[in-house]
This record gives C-alpha cells, sequence and structure tokens, in this order.
C-alpha cells in the first residue's frame, strides 16, 4: 500500500477513581488520518481539518507527526517519507483523548503501511510522545485505550505495564461535553500533591472495586466503586453545573457519573443503551438549563481500537 486511511477512537480516561491508570475507548468521536508514502524523506502535515486552524503542522509539535517521526527513527526507517492529512472529528479540549486520537491513528496508519514491522501494543511508547507534545505528560490513560480497545488498567509506567480488562456487554457509555473548554495543563496545575492515608485507602477500595466489578461482572459494584475522592474535589469547580449535572445522570439511572479526563466533558456508565440515552438527554438538560450546549454521544465500550477505512 502507498496510502491509508485509519480512523482512532476518543477515549474516556481516569473513569472517576483510577487517575491515570484507567481509560476505556468509545465508538465516537474520533480522529482521521490519510497518510500517503512519498519518495523523499521526512514528514509532511499537509493538512488539518476540524480544528479552526489551531493546530500546529510542524511536525516536532503535533502529536500525530511525532509519534510517526519517533516511530521512525526507532525502526530504523528514518529514510521513508510521510504526507500526512488529519482530520479532527471531535472537539479540542474536550476531556476525550483528542490528541491520543490523532498520535494513535498517525502511528497506527505508518505500521500498517510498513507491513506491520511493530505489534499493535508495541506502538504504544510512540502514541505516548504525542501525549507528551501535547501536554508535557507521556501518559497512557488516553493512547492505551485509543490504541488497543476495551478498558485499559496501566499497571505501571516503569517499565510499562498494560492490562485489558473484559468488559460487561451491556456496558454503556452517555458522554456529554459541554461547549467550554478546559486545559489539561490547567487541569493538572490545581491538583493536590499530597494526600491523607485515609483518602487513599478510599481511592483504593474504589479502584479495585471497579476492576471486580467489571470481570464478574456486578453493575450495582461498578456504580458503587465509581467514585473518585482525589481528583474530581478538585477538577469540579472548572465545569460549571458539575453537581446538578451529575445528579441528573444518577437519578436517570446511571451507575455512575465523573469527569472524563482533564474536563470539561463528563461520562457516566449505565447498564443498557436505552437507560444510556435516558442519561445523556439528562445530563445534556442540565447544561441547557444553564445556557450552555453540548454534544452528547452514547456507545458501548469499543473493543477494536484504531480501524482502516475504505477509500
Amino acid at each position: 500500500m502507498e496510502k491509508i486511511r485509519v480512523y482512532a477512537p476518543a477515549t474516556v480516561a481516569n473513569v472517576a477513581c483510577g487517575f491515570d491508570i484507567f481509560g476505556f475507548a468509545v465508538n465516537h468521536p474520533g480522529d482521521e488520518v490519510v497518510l500517503e508514502k512519498k519518495a523523499t524523506p521526512g514528514i509532511v502535515i499537509k493538512e488539518i481539518t476540524g480544528d479552526d486552524g489551531r493546530l500546529p503542522k510542524a511536525v516536532e509539535k503535533n502529536t500525530a507527526g511525532i509519534a510517526i517521526q519517533k516511530y521512525l527513527a526507532h525502526i530504523g526507517r528514518e529514510d521513508q517519507g510521510f504526507e500526512l492529512s488529519l482530520h479532527k472529528d471531535m472537539p479540542l479540549g474536550s476531556g476525550l483523548g483528542s490528541s491520543a486520537a490523532s498520535a494513535v491513528a498517525g502511528v497506527f496508519a505508518a505500521n500498517e503501511l510498513l507491513g506491520r514491522p511493530l505489534s499493535q501494543k508495541d506502538l504504544l511508547p510512540f502514541a505516548m510522545e504525542g501525549e507528551r507534545v501535547a501536554c508535557g505528560s507521556a501518559h497512557a490513560d488516553n493512547v492505551g485505550p485509543s490504541l488497543l480497545g476495551g478498558f485499559i488498567v496501566i499497571r505501571s509506567y516503569d517499565p510499562l505495564d498494560i492490562i485489558q480488562v473484559p468488559v460487561p456487554a451491556d456496558l454503556y457509555a452517555s458522554i456529554v461535553h459541554p461547549q467550554i473548554e478546559v486545559n489539561t495543563k490547567d487541569a493538572r496545575g490545581i491538583l493536590d500533591k499530597e494526600i491523607s492515608l485515609a483518602t487513599t485507602i478510599t481511592q483504593m477500595g474504589n479502584v479495585a472495586g471497579l476492576v471486580a466489578g467489571l470481570l464478574l461482572p456486578d453493575y450495582e459494584l461498578i456504580g458503587r466503586s465509581l467514585v473518585d475522592v482525589i481528583i474530581e474535589p478538585s477538577r469540579a469547580i472548572l465545569i460549571p453545573g458539575f453537581a446538578e449535572v451529575k445528579a441528573a445522570a444518577i437519578a436517570s439511572g446511571a451507575l455512575g457519573c465523573s469527569i472524563s479526563g482533564s474536563g470539561p466533558s463528563l461520562f457516566a456508565l449505565s447498564k443498557g443503551e436505552e437507560t444510556a440515552q435516558k442519561v445523556a438527554k439528562a445530563m445534556a438538560a442540565e447544561f441547557a438549563a444553564l445556557g450552555i450546549g453540548s454534544e452528547q454521544y452514547v456507545s458501548q465500550i469499543n473493543q477494536k481500537g484504531p480501524v482502516v477505512l475504505a477509500d
């Protein structure tokens, strides 16, 4: 192949209690990359759409560009050039892994065009370099599920140890993105640097409970465990109407509700699509009552990760 189109999905990171260690992929929204081989070395970012002109075309500053560049250096193919077009099909700064989806789509496309010299899982460190460019931290809780699909646990960063956890078939996510923006660096900057032993123990119980709830499967246990006592209290102040939106989700039947990544998107998990649709509408209605428009997405957990699209 000389040219390929790849779609990589959005993700929900943290998943309430699992800051920087939990994440899952959804079906929509996502990002699309078109990558084409060229005869001369170097990566050229030809076009970016859907970003209102905000994203850089300089390879070293673009998440897809730097991921491909690091990948080519690793496999010793810096002689191979690429021309890249990126279509952003999700809001920037949404807390849905926008930068991660671009990085994943780019490096996955390059690996496909070069005959898959690396396994899909081995592409993860290069996608993480895209995150470093985007927010200064090479975290994997967005790129992991976007690349591998499913619900991901990052057990360790040094060495990198990623686990895929099975999820119940009838588990649905409702995601509401209010039309406000929260910068990832700002959202990290307000976090407490020290937490008490009692708070840590509570959070550890919820982390263990959520994993157990997914595995059993036990929907009520999932709901009881979707509680974040460390990150959410600090970040909730950045999202107008957070408490009301969360309360509306729970009242509509959601198992639990919290902030997706660094926000401002909120997610809720529910048993069944019908409940998930009802939850999404209730959450959006609360934002609308504050004069804030929003986009809503309802999806099962995406088990595929990036996919090759037909031309």
